[in-house]
C-alpha cells in the first residue's frame, strides 16, 4: 500500500470485506481477457502503476498462484476467494499490475468500456462495448444521488 485512502478515486473490496482496495483514478477502460487463466475467472482487469493502488489486507488473507515458477501472480482473498489482482514478482513501485475492477461499485463501473483481449491467440484487442447490464441488472431501480452531510459524509 502506497497512497492513502484519501487520495483515491475509487474504492472496493472482496465478498468478505477482509480486502480493502483503492485506485488513484476511474479506469478508462478494462480489459475482458480470453487467457486460461482470466476466461477462468471472470475477471475484468483494469491496468495502474503500483504507487496508484492501496491493497489494505491482513498479512495472512491472501495468497497467491502462478502459472509458471517466474510468471505473474495472482492474487484473491483467502477467506472469500474473489480474484484481487495480478502482480509481476519485480519490486518497482512503477511496475504496472492488473486490478479486478469486479471488486468496485458497479453502478460507478457499468459505462466504462470493456475492451476484449485474445488472451488465447493473437493477444490482440479483437472487439470493444460498453454494455452495463453486465455489472447492473436491468431490472434495478437508479439509487439516488447522495447528499453531503455537515459532516461531510455521504448519507442517502
Amino acid at each position: 500500500p502506497t497512497r492513502r485512502s484519501s487520495d483515491l478515486a475509487l474504492q472496493g473490496t472482496c465478498l468478505c470485506n477482509t480486502v480493502q482496495l483503492g485506485v488513484a483514478r476511474m479506469p478508462r477502460q478494462v480489459t475482458q481477457c480470453s487467457c486460461s487463466v482470466c476466461r477462468r475467472y471472470g475477471t475484468l482487469w483494469a491496468y495502474y502503476p503500483r504507487s496508484a493502488v492501496l491493497i489494505d489486507a491482513p498479512r495472512t488473507a491472501l495468497e497467491h498462484f502462478s502459472t509458471r515458477p517466474r510468471g505473474l501472480k495472482f492474487v484473491r482473498c483467502k477467506s472469500c476467494g474473489c480474484v484481487i489482482c495480478w502482480d509481476s514478482r519485480r519490486k518497482d513501485p512503477d511496475r504496472r499490475m492488473g486490478i479486478n475492477m469486479r471488486n468496485f461499485d458497479h453502478v460507478r463501473m457499468a459505462d466504462v468500456p470493456i475492451s476484449v483481449l485474445d488472451g488465447d491467440m493473437t493477444w490482440r484487442v479483437v472487439d470493444k462495448y460498453v454494455k452495463p447490464s453486465i455489472w447492473v441488472s436491468p431490472s434495478r431501480k437508479p439509487e439516488p444521488p447522495a447528499t453531503r452531510s455537515a459532516g461531510g459524509r455521504a448519507r442517502r
